[in-house]
Order: structure tokens, then C-alpha cells, then sequence
């Protein structure tokens, strides 16, 4: 498609689509996806599945054990907000109509 004097094509930096801009309407018109670079093979679909399983499932394994040691993990900060508790002296508040 012929491009008009107002249009300027521009690459995305990021993602190496094809913009094009028109300097009249301040807006991008038009659009292009940048190529793809990697399409696996149908051949590849057994091992990308099989390492997507694999990784799914050590995640999940991780999120497993973290939730296990949680409920030991909430205690030991319940003790030392405790400890650190008892060593503070006893104020009373101050409150705002104490102020006046």
C-alpha cells in the first residue's frame, strides 16, 4: 500500500512491529505483528509438553512445601513480635483531645 507524504513508518523498539504514523491525525494508522521468530515442529510437541508438565508440577511442588512450613513459619514471627512486645515498656496512648 503506497504510503501519503504524512505517513512515516516507524519500528517498535520493543517488539519490532511496524507502525505507521500520520503526522496529520497525530495517530498511529496502521499496524504491522512483527515475524515470529521460533515456530516449534509438530515434531518438538511431545518434549515442549512433557518440560511444560515438568515445570508446572516443580512449582507446584515448591508452592506445596511452602504451604506446609507456613503454619511453623507464622509462629516463629508470632514469638518474636511477642518477645519484642514484653521487652517495650507499658505506655499509655496519647490521644488527641490529651493534646489540648
Amino acid at each position: 500500500m503506497p504510503r501519503l507524504a504524512s505517513e512515516v513508518e516507524l519500528t517498535c523498539p520493543c517488539c519490532g512491529a511496524i507502525l505507521v504514523y500520520d503526522r496529520h491525525l497525530n495517530r498511529i494508522v496502521s499496524h504491522e505483528e512483527p515475524p515470529s521468530g521460533h515456530k516449534p515442529e509438530l515434531s518438538e510437541a511431545q518434549r515442549l509438553l512433557a518440560e511444560e508438565a515438568a515445570r508446572r508440577e516443580a512449582i507446584f511442588q515448591r508452592s506445596l512445601e511452602a504451604e506446609r512450613t507456613r503454619d511453623d513459619d507464622l509462629a516463629k514471627r508470632f514469638e518474636e513480635a511477642l518477645k519484642q512486645a514484653r521487652k517495650e515498656p507499658i505506655t499509655k496512648p496519647t490521644r488527641d483531645f490529651d493534646l489540648d
